[in-house]
């Protein structure tokens, strides 16, 4: 039997102790699968199962591609795949037998492929852990024509989130960071994920064909962005290399469009991941993030939530609303209706409740001396800046 959603809690629209009764979920614009109604009996294999005959056809297990999958965002989109019951292939660098530190975390995390596999799997998904260096054509056309034998010839969910971070000053003018700035920025995080969509497509394409017309979820791409592809954030190669991320997801879903395939944009915010944390930890984080506050920011689960319900809805939603698009992880959260663990929404980065506590605010106190009221602070509404303007440009630097 296979492992299925529901045995483990969670803010997903299907997850919980135990399951007994299920209510469909919808909107005008969105259907999703089934709100469990919760009771407290504890993991039982015959409830899961029961619940699982009683799943909608958008709740059944899917096979799951994420890339940078051993920490951070890529890790936290997989282990909530698995929560939903999902097959995750579990990809890069790291492994038990080859590790790899870009940057410094906290003593003692296991942070390879077998780790998050073992996370899925815990969860209630099925895990596989797959060594893969995305840097490396043939290793990606490798390890995807492995996961596509294995699963007959289908992927149906692909997450591009892997990354390097970049070396040196992060914020230095590109004439003086030299072409290691390009490329670290852009060869896995640009190049690496083009070459990842080629080699994975047809496997995506198998999974669109077998599934027919019908208007459940249809095969997903999934990029990771930022907002730097929106406005300026710490160097051009940066900037440059997000717009593309953005170009090649709308110009995919153009393509793909006819094969009944989405492919999304996705914005996390700022993120607690490990290494931005031990950042904070050692005291580095404020200079090199220019003062955000870190400890308001999303945990890298917000974005597999996020994930989860995108890769949830139906053909008719998911390809006219969200496909060749930017999707907001914050906003998505309001949209679709989920949440942090503890059941908070953090505000997306364009939203007036952002912007105001960590630019505008810091800025009046420096000019005039006096702390800006709790009154005031309180009273920021959660107002979105339109897109024109958020591209405008950051903030001025502090004198």
């Amino acid at each position: 039997m296979k492992k299925i959603a529901g045995t483990t809690q969670g803010s997903h629209p299907v997850s919980s102790l135990a399951l007994v009764g299920l209510e469909s979920v919808a909107t005008s614009e969105v259907q999703s699968c089934a709100e469990p109604t919760l009771t407290m009996l504890g993991h039982s294999p015959l409830l899961a199962a029961l619940c699982a005959l009683a799943l909608p056809p958008a709740c059944s297990a899917r096979v799951a591609v994420v890339t940078g999958a051993t920490r951070g965002i890529g890790r936290g989109i997989a282990i909530e795949l698995g929560r939903l019951g999902h097959t995750v292939y579990a990809l890069g660098r790291s492994s038990r037998g080859r590790q790899t530190r870009d940057r410094p975390v906290a003593a003692g995390l296991d942070l390879t492929v077998e780790s998050t596999a073992e996370a899925v799997t815990a969860a209630g998904g099925v895990g596989h852990g797959l060594a893969c260096d995305t840097s490396n054509d043939a290793e990606i056309r490798n390890s995807l024509l492995k996961i596509s034998a294995e699963q007959g010839g289908k992927i149906d969910i692909l997450v591009c989130s892997a990354y390097t971070t970049p070396p040196g000053d992060l914020r230095g003018e590109f004439w003086t960071q030299g072409m290691e700035m390009w490329d670290a920025c852009n060869n896995v995080g640009l190049r690496g994920v083009y070459a990842t969509c080629l080699h994975a497509m047809p496997a995506l394409l198998e999974s669109s064909r077998s599934s027919g017309a019908s208007d459940g979820p249809p095969p997903l791409v999934i990029l990771v962005s930022s907002f730097g592809g929106k406005s300026y954030t710490f160097n051009v190669a940066y900037g440059v290399g997000k717009a593309a991320i953005d170009r090649l997801a709308s110009d995919m879903a153009f393509q793909l469009a006819k094969h009944r395939i989405g492919t999304i944009s996705l914005y996390p915010g700022v993120v607690k991941t490990e290494g931005n944390l031990e950042m904070e930890k050692q005291g580095t984080w404020a200079a090199a993030s220019g003062g955000l506050d870190l400890m308001t920011g999303e945990t890298p689960a917000l974005s597999g939530k996020a994930v989860c319900a995108l890769a949830g809805l139906g053909a008719d939603v998911l390809l006219t609303k969200y496909s060749g698009k930017v999707a907001v992880v914050a906003e998505l959260a309001k949209e679709l209706g989920f949440a942090e663990d503890d059941g908070s929404v953090p505000p997306s980065i364009r939203s007036l409740k952002y912007l105001a506590p960590n630019f505008v605010f810091p800025a009046i106190e420096r000019e005039s001396g006096k702390p800006v009221p709790d009154w005031m602070k309180s009273a920021v509404p959660d107002w979105l800046l339109p897109w024109s303007v958020f591209s405008g440009g950051p903030p001025p630097e502090p004198k």
